[in-house]
């Protein structure tokens, strides 16, 4: 739980009642390397906080794995579509590694959010970063040529440059794997 609540912490600092409220509702759990926690057209019911792992979320386009964002240890990983708008999800969440998580449902998480300032505060900080992080990626997709772009994932994300096939990194930033490896040994 330690990770999970750093993370938590350094954006809104938790009260002990908002602490012991969240942990309340959360459950350990343990997944093999390539568990799908979030399929397309299902429900998950539930959000991990990831404290030890990486995940990567993705989308299929045309038989093809387009992969949207990496989540490592303090993050956690949901549905947007189920836990905002009630439908299935549109995307697949899959962790890289062995990874240990806690649980939380999501109808838990909805009453949290609209019950517990502390916590709906967090939450609306973690979309605005994630929000940002999204236009940025998408005007670097746009404007950067990819050897540019390999360098602003890298700073942006040096823990999970390390740690991730440079596959899915490719595919996230838009890119062949033989360009990538290419800029990669030019580094």
């Amino acid at each position: 739980m330690e990770q999970t609540l750093q993370a938590i912490n350094a954006l809104v600092p938790l009260s002990a009642d908002t602490e012991r409220a969240l942990r309340d509702c959360l459950a350990p759990c343990r997944f093999g390397k390539r568990h799908l926690l979030v399929e397309e057209g299902r429900r998950a019911g539930a959000a991990y906080f990831i404290e030890r792992g990486i995940t990567r979320s993705y989308w299929m386009v045309n038989g093809e794995e387009i992969t949207t964002s990496f989540a490592a240890e303090g993050s956690i990983v949901f549905s947007m579509d189920e836990l905002y708008y009630d439908r299935p999800s549109e995307e697949y969440v899959e962790t890289l590694e062995e990874t240990e998580a806690w649980r939380i449902e999501l109808d838990d998480l909805r009453r949290l959010f609209q019950t517990n300032l502390e916590l709906a505060n967090w939450g609306r900080i973690i979309h605005q970063n994630e929000y940002r992080r999204l236009h940025r990626s998408h005007k670097e997709r746009l404007t950067l040529p990819a050897a540019e772009r390999y360098e602003a994932f890298c700073r942006q994300f040096p823990d999970i440059a390390r740690r991730v096939q440079l596959g899915y990194i490719a595919s996230y930033l838009g890119v062949t794997l033989p360009t990538l490896s290419r800029l990669r040994g030019r580094r």
